[in-house]
């Protein structure tokens, strides 16, 4: 059993193990939190009742990283995240730093071996041509951030007494602006498209900032066009899973975590198969209102779809998924890539990707709806607001310009600060203080001061045109009868 044992502001998990030659060892495992701790402790007395426990003693940059992937990767990652810091580790760090002992890490040498990284030529994956010859900084980057998380963890085990890379030096990264098209180029790409499927993808992901493994996810128990819904303008779909292709390997060290239905392979030679599994975050399972012209499109879609069941009858293979081939075998997202691909051409757009439609989607909604980020955020499934911040802040800037041309418009201009006509400024007005709209004597100490600085030959018209003026105030005129009281 283990325990856990408050130390100043953190909190160790403590407990005991034997090593391969029998002898009884303590270990101390130290978190910031204490839910992390608890967690930590619940994972310890599992593993250890179980006999899957892994003691933590790594010595060697590689031991650290096997390690922390197979104890904490296993319990934290989703599959394609798992499959790309494996292979990060294998491609890029245990080949140059493997060997190096943990307390010989520095952030020096750290710093070195990033700057190395520009240098190593690119792997291919899955024998795939890869786009560079050498890592980009974006690469370069990620295994920063793997290194880091790695380190943080080793030194929760106690392996490493501080983090060689938290403070690292890592080179600038600097992000391409990805080309969308415009509300009038998408709009003519759809009237000259001939392809259903093709045309209802476009129109998904653009009206519901879907994903593209999201999309090809749906099932029609997801989404709701009834006739009420229909007549309430209240259509919608509820995005709570997604198609991807995974490593059969990968699906068997995480024993098909997340997975919903494995779809059975079409070629027998591949080490790669089709599912259907969960959101990689919390945030991506969402409710997507749906626009009336797209919840028509997706009845038609149904019907076609109803027709294909009749034509095919028992050999239809009904997995309830809207976008699928004829025989109901799930559609992947080559063949709409493909697609698309053809569209351009064909008709001479401008080359984009097919998840540019899902930052066309952000990008417009952001600016039709006033730079309302929460709304879009909930449209989108980001896991968090700022990363739509950071990524499209740029849009609402634009539109931030307004604000200034309506000031410039509604006060200076209105307000006669500015002579537009003559291009001249016009000297600015003198503005009461507070101490005159606070005092009700101002206004006759003022005028009784111009009046001494005038000859004392006021006529009795002119005393009695005083007065009238002095009356004509209403807080003037309440203070003299107030004073009138007390004589």
């Amino acid at each position: 059993m283990a325990s856990i044992v408050k130390r100043k502001n953190r909190y160790s998990v403590v407990y005991t193990y034997k090593d391969d030659d029998g002898n009884q060892h303590q270990k101390w495992e130290t978190f910031d939190t204490n839910t992390d701790a608890k967690k930590r402790k619940t994972q310890i007395e599992f593993e250890q009742q179980s006999g899957t426990f892994i003691i933590p003693n790594a010595t060697t940059v590689a031991d650290l990283l096997e390690e922390y992937c197979s104890v904490y990767g296993v319990n934290n990652w989703a599959m394609s995240t798992y499959r790309s810091k494996k292979g990060l580790m294998y491609n890029y760090i245990i080949p140059l730093i493997g060997d190096v002992k943990l307390d010989e890490l520095t952030p020096r040498l750290m710093d070195k071996f990033y700057q190395s990284l520009l240098k190593v030529k690119t792997k291919s994956v899955q024998n795939k041509k890869p786009k560079n010859e050498y890592l980009t900084v974006h690469t370069v980057r990620e295994i920063h951030k793997f290194l880091r998380s790695a380190f943080n963890q080793a030194v929760k085990w106690e392996l490493m007494t501080r983090n060689p890379v938290l403070n690292a030096t890592l080179p600038k990264e600097e992000h391409q602006k990805r080309e969308i098209w415009t509300a009038e180029t998408l709009m003519h790409a759809l009237e000259v498209c001939d392809d259903d499927i093709l045309a209802l993808a476009i129109n998904l992901s653009f009206a519901c900032s879907l994903r593209m493994g999201e999309m090809l996810g749906l099932t029609w128990d997801c989404i709701d066009i009834s006739v009420e819904s229909l007549r309430e303008n209240n259509a919608s779909i509820y995005v709570d899973k997604e198609l991807q292709r995974v490593n059969r390997d990968v699906m068997e060290v995480l024993d098909n975590k997340d997975i919903i239905r494995v779809f059975p392979r079409t070629l027998s030679n591949t080490n790669t198969s089709l599912v259907l599994k969960t959101p990689k975050t919390k945030t991506s399972v969402r409710k997507i209102f749906l626009p009336s012209t797209v919840a028509q499109m997706l009845l038609e879609r149904k019907k076609q779809i109803d027709e294909m069941k009749e034509l095919f009858g028992d050999e239809y293979l009904d997995y309830n998924l809207v976008f699928c081939h004829s025989s109901g075998r799930p559609m992947e997202g080559q063949v709409i890539n493909r697609a698309l691909k053809k569209l351009i051409q064909d008709n001479d757009l401008p080359d984009v990707v097919f998840h540019s439609f899902r930052h066309a989607s952000i990008t417009y909604k952001l600016k039709w709806n006033g730079g309302d980020m929460k709304s879009v955020q909930g449209d989108s499934g980001h896991a968090r607001m700022d990363m739509v911040a950071d990524v499209y802040s740029h849009i609402i800037d634009e539109d931030r310009r307004y604000n200034a041309q309506k000031f410039e418009e509604q006060f200076y201009n209105a307000k006669g600060l500015k002579n537009a006509e003559e291009g001249k400024t016009a000297p600015m007005p003198k503005f009461e203080t507070s101490v005159e709209l606070l005092d009700p004597m101002a206004e006759v100490q003022e005028e009784s001061k111009v009046e001494e600085e005038k000859p004392v030959e006021n006529s009795a018209d002119e005393n009695a045109a005083l007065l009238a003026k002095l009356l004509s105030n209403p807080d003037t005129a309440a203070l003299l009868k107030a004073l009138a009281k007390t004589i």
